[in-house]
């Protein structure tokens, strides 16, 4: 895969946008999914300024001018195109993150993007498993065999930790530790933190551990494998559990992040402090768990008019 820093395939080129790629990759820490969406931003944008091929320096140039009519130009052509909102504020993010680097780096004498408004998005509440569903969900992966066992924990320390399926498939042995029943989650920007494990989600690993010891391992450091003793990766836990999703009657398009919403719902609902949920999902800002905030009052409103004789 090609450097997402080298954008538009300029290599080792200083040009403006790597410039910029190279500084949120390894300054800034950000994931290489982010940088790639960055990447892939950026180059849209410039081929919005600079329809006909042009050299790095000409395109730099058209950079260093451009003026909020152009940004609000480029944003009449993304509603033409009929982009979502969040996908335009996302692209308006980027631009103006750029910019705001430019600026500081001296290229630029302002940032054309500091007045553009981002489109108001609407505020969509996380979709979550109640407690019963997790739990017929957690209670279907059958059999004693290597497979079965490694499906039953996945399941397991996804609901007990809360973590992405991107950290899960990431774990190495070495990030548990069965004694204190925590586990190392290296997170997004490479933030890391310990997740505790409770005793169903340790039982179940525990289980695994056993059967994996006798595989055949291709990758020793990776904690869940796929058949061939290779790491697994994300798509093969996605399509496991529209699997056991669809055994257990539930919806089989609900996706491995719903644990991570139920995991955070239901631990509020249970009285967890909300910085306590924060420091737990790897938030780096409080108000990206406020979200659930939301949505423990809107279920306790549903109860309350469905229970209270005079709340109709």
């Amino acid at each position: 895969m090609a450097d997402p820093t080298t954008e538009g395939g300029r290599g080792a080129d200083p040009s403006l946008t790597a410039r910029f790629l190279a500084y949120v990759a390894h300054e800034r820490n950000f994931s290489a999914h982010t940088v790639r969406s960055y990447a892939s931003d950026l180059a849209q944008f410039v081929a919005f300024l600079v329809p006909e091929a042009k050299d790095a320096a000409a395109v730099a140039d058209r950079l260093r001018a451009v003026t909020p009519m152009d940004v609000r130009g480029y944003l009449a052509e993304l509603r033409r195109a009929e982009y979502s909102r969040s996908t335009v504020a996302r692209k308006i993010a980027t631009l103006r993150s750029f910019y705001k680097f430019l600026a500081r780096k001296g290229e630029t004498d302002g940032n054309p993007v500091k007045t553009i408004r981002t489109p108001r998005l609407e505020k969509r509440l996380p979709k979550f498993l109640t407690a019963a569903d997790v739990e017929r969900l957690l209670a279907a992966p059958k059999g004693d065999d290597l497979l079965s066992r490694r499906d039953a924990a996945i399941l397991e320390v996804l609901y007990s930790t809360g973590m992405r399926v991107s950290e899960l498939v990431g774990l190495d042995l070495e990030d548990l530790d069965p004694i204190a029943e925590v586990v190392h989650v290296r997170g997004k920007g490479r933030r890391e933190r310990l997740a505790p494990l409770g005793s169903y989600a340790t039982r179940a690993l525990n289980r695994y551990l056993e059967a994996r010891a006798e595989a055949n391992v291709k990758d020793p450091m990776a904690v869940f494998l796929n058949r061939h003793g290779h790491r697994l990766n994300a798509r093969s836990v996605r399509r496991k559990l529209a699997k056991y999703l669809a055994e257990a009657g539930l919806d089989p398009s609900v996706s491995p992040h719903t644990l991570r919403h139920s995991f955070a719902t239901h631990m509020l609902e249970r009285g967890a402090d909300l910085r306590a949920v924060q420091e737990l999902l790897g938030h780096r800002s409080l108000s990206t768990t406020q979200i659930y905030t939301h949505v423990t009052a809107s279920r306790l409103k549903e109860i309350y008019e469905s229970a209270h004789p005079r709340a109709g």
